[in-house]
């Protein structure tokens, strides 16, 4: 399986629940399981923790993912408590606005973010082997002739890992971004089923290439204890900026975490018309730098720490003086309608699937909609492995 972000997670851990018992491996980019659902953490400083790309995730439809209970009861998801409340294009503060983002039950993981998919991990390693290979970049995928395995291969063209059935969580490997990130000439899932010819895959893969995303550009503060003492005060700790904030300040929204010796960290989310204009700029501490090799751009990356700091400051009317600093660019934060249709989600005769929060359906773009999406895949995807088909 490609990536352990929620649906990777959440996908190991349904087939488990449901009884398969052979082994499961998930490779992932990134340092540890999360994606967007990650917590930042420092190797220099243990007790810095950052909720850097969601502070919290919401389920709007009943009945729940059935993931949520035994994630519950093991104490690895809690309701989220802290009061939401909304910033208008004048700077006034208001009660919090219609949000498909926050609207339902809200959850978040416990104690940090990060535990959603650790306690899918977890579930699933009760229950037969389950390994994760971080920071595991997968360059090509190469479908056997005779149809009956994958090879995936490394960023440097070694093999990575053999496997009976590929599974897909993302769509960076499938979507023409990838060529833009890592200047690839090629888009390894449209290579791969134009290798194979079979149609179902091929119509799936040109699916997923034309699913078109929106990016988001977190500004990350870490502000010492005397410099948090204003931010303290503040009686939310979710805000909203409503369309013409966003469009003044070039924020979406802003949230405040509590962190250790008294510390805490603000996340600055920028608008989607923000990110656009500074699509390049990823963030020296990224991902995107750090394991996928993407040029640094120091200058850039400074403006747009500055932009974003400064207007975050003119909107709140708050200091961040003596913050440290980071930017995290997401590439593709929220896929756009109308996504991979479910029927395409599964192709038997490739042995491939695909989940994820851009599988149309009930929390499409949304944590909803990976542990769905995964779920789903699980009741399809066992009874062939039961039967090897």
């Amino acid at each position: 399986m490609i990536g352990a972000g929620t649906a990777g997670c959440a996908l190991a851990a349904a087939l488990r629940l449901r009884g398969w018992s052979g082994s499961i491996t998930l490779l992932e980019i990134g340092r540890g399981p999360g994606g967007r659902t990650a917590t930042r953490r420092s190797r220099r400083d243990p007790n810095f923790a950052l909720n850097h790309g969601a502070p919290l995730f919401n389920i709007s439809t009943s009945p729940e993912p059935r993931l949520l209970e035994p994630l519950r009861q093991g104490g690895w998801i809690a309701p989220f408590n802290g009061a939401l409340a909304s910033l208008d294009g004048e700077g006034r503060l208001g009660t919090a606005q219609p949000d498909p983002l926050s609207s339902g039950a809200l959850w978040q993981g416990s104690p940090q973010m990060d535990g959603l998919c650790r306690g899918l991990l977890a579930l699933a390693q009760q229950h037969g082997p389950t390994t994760l290979q971080s920071g595991t970049l997968v360059r090509a995928l190469e479908p056997r002739s005779d149809g009956r395995c994958w090879q995936l291969y490394g960023s440097e063209g070694q093999p990575l890992l053999e496997c009976s059935w590929l599974v897909l969580s993302g769509t960076l490997l499938a979507h023409p971004r990838c060529q833009t990130v890592f200047g690839w000439p090629e888009v390894p899932l449209q290579q791969a089923a134009t290798q194979l010819g079979e149609q179902q895959l091929c119509t799936a893969a040109t699916a997923l290439s034309q699913i078109e995303s929106t990016a988001s550009s977190n500004l990350l503060l870490n502000l010492g204890e005397p410099a948090a003492a204003a931010w303290r005060q503040q009686l939310w700790r979710l805000l909203q900026f409503t369309a013409a904030a966003q469009e003044r300040w070039g924020i979406r929204r802003v949230s405040l975490q509590p962190m250790a010796s008294g510390r805490w960290g603000v996340v600055v989310e920028s608008s989607a018309a923000f990110a656009e204009r500074h699509l390049q700029v990823y963030g020296s501490r990224s991902s995107a730098a750090q394991v996928l090799g993407a040029a640094p751009a120091p200058e850039a990356e400074a403006q747009v720490i500055k932009a974003l700091d400064r207007n975050l400051q003119l909107a709140l009317g708050l200091s961040t003086a003596g913050a440290d600093r980071q930017l995290m660019r997401w590439g593709a934060a929220f896929p756009q309608p109308p996504g991979l249709p479910p029927e395409l989600s599964l192709c038997p005769d490739s042995r491939i699937g695909f989940c994820g929060d851009a599988i149309a359906g009930l929390g499409f773009g949304r944590v909803e909609g990976a542990l769905r999406s995964a779920e789903a895949l699980a009741e399809r995807l066992l009874p062939l492995l039961r039967s090897g088909a």
